[in-house]
């Protein structure tokens, strides 16, 4: 979820500004890690859904529901994180959730009925929430400690991660039990939170005086414009995340159950659509300054619907997996792009808005996928990414006479 994907931009800093002291490389360094390993985690989950709906005997509809666990313990975390944060530290609670995540990976494979695996999913979901939150917030202070727009750079390493996870996968998934994998990856997890972990409990970020002064004044004057125009990029986050969600959790079943695909090759398709991600992030940059936010807007939505209508239609394997690649290339720096413009224009209350609805799409998408294939069938569920997909580039190119900066009403 992900994402779970949700971005602030920080100022830059002025020329010939100190460069990072060493803690500060250390402190992006492990939260670097953090997010790859929330990429790869999730993605070890990804792969494995159709050995585990082939395990638990769940049907489509049965399988959606079950998935929704996730959907409602990520919620409910989330409501909860921020406090947690503000109570023990952004940092505590990366290291916490690192250490629930791994633990929680290992549950699905346990399960051998639909209604068993939803209650496990929350436990899942709740860490991965979690997770997301409680990085992000961290990186979040990070980027304004350096006064450098590094952000990207995490959600690469999650698309990194992500894909890294889905090929190894991919890999095992022929000769490898769901048990046997999850729990390596339970054990990996682990370990990577041993290593990382103590970097963040180590080091802590503190916010510019000034900075915590405008955020704590900010919310107070957003006004009712301000509100609709967090509401209009929250929407495009929406649209967008409801895609990744989709293909995150129905991709490979799509490859394996409608085309026929090797376990391996099925697994694989959300390996590639996570390496066009990371690459589209990694050149992001450019291509706004070449485009603007406008342009990179419509072009990468309407670049990922027509990937989708490849991906969802395509009679064989190998275009499919074409048109996953094209998709995760337009889908890419669309999420990024609305959070960041929100956060532009209404201050910190816009960036939070604007990401929890975002968050919010990628949850919502596989349950209704799995709802909409039991009423018609899974290709022509896929379907609706590539719809909501051309919504976000028509949203992209009705928010394109926004103003930069948004006044109290």
């Amino acid at each position: 979820m992900p994402q779970l994907n949700k971005l602030r931009t920080a100022l830059p800093g002025g020329p010939g500004g100190n460069p990072a002291p060493p803690s500060s490389s250390r402190l992006r360094t492990a939260l670097t890690v953090f997010f790859a390993l929330d990429g790869f985690i999730f993605a070890g989950w990804v792969v494995r859904i159709p050995a585990i709906k082939h395990q638990t005997g769940a049907s489509a509809a049965t399988l959606g529901l079950a998935l929704l666990g996730v959907s409602a313990g990520a919620v409910i975390t989330m409501m909860l994180t921020g406090r947690l944060c503000n109570r023990f530290g952004s940092h505590t609670v990366t290291v916490a959730c690192g250490v629930l995540l791994p633990l929680s990976i290992a549950l699905p494979a346990q399960t051998h009925s639909a209604l068993s695996l939803g209650l496990v999913l929350l436990v899942f979901g709740a860490a991965y929430g979690g997770m997301n939150v409680a990085m992000n917030s961290a990186a979040v202070d990070l980027v304004n400690a350096l006064r450098r727009p590094v952000m990207p750079s995490f959600h690469a390493a999650f698309s990194l991660g992500g894909m890294i996870g889905a090929g190894l996968g991919g890999l095992v998934a022929g000769g490898l039990s769901a048990s046997a994998h999850l729990l390596i990856l339970t054990g990996f997890g682990l370990l990577v939170t041993a290593f990382a972990g103590p970097v963040l409990l180590r080091h802590t970020v503190a916010k510019p005086p000034a900075e915590s002064a405008a955020s704590s004044e900010r919310p107070k004057r957003l006004g009712g414009r301000a509100r609709r125009v967090v509401l209009l990029f929250g929407m495009i986050a929406l649209c967008t995340a409801y895609g990744e969600g989709a293909l995150a959790d129905w991709g490979a079943l799509h490859l394996e159950q409608d085309l026929h695909a090797h376990p391996g090759i099925a697994a694989a398709g959300y390996s590639l659509f996570a390496l066009a991600m990371t690459a589209g992030r990694l050149t992001g940059t450019a291509l706004l300054e070449r485009l603007g936010q406008t342009r990179t807007l419509v072009a990468g939505g309407g670049t990922a619907a027509a990937g989708m209508l490849l991906g969802a239609l395509a009679p064989t394997t190998w275009l499919a997996l074409l048109g996953f690649a094209i998709t995760g290339l337009g889908l890419a720096n669309i999420f990024p792009v609305a959070v960041s413009r929100a956060g532009e224009l209404a201050g910190p209350g816009g960036v939070a808005a604007a990401s929890t609805l975002g968050y919010g799409g990628m949850l919502l998408g596989p349950p209704a996928i799995g709802f909409l294939t039991d009423w018609f069938s899974l290709p022509a569920a896929l379907t609706t990414v590539t719809l909501l997909a051309a919504a976000a580039a028509a949203l992209g190119y009705a928010a394109r006479n926004v103003s930069h900066t948004v006044t109290s009403e």
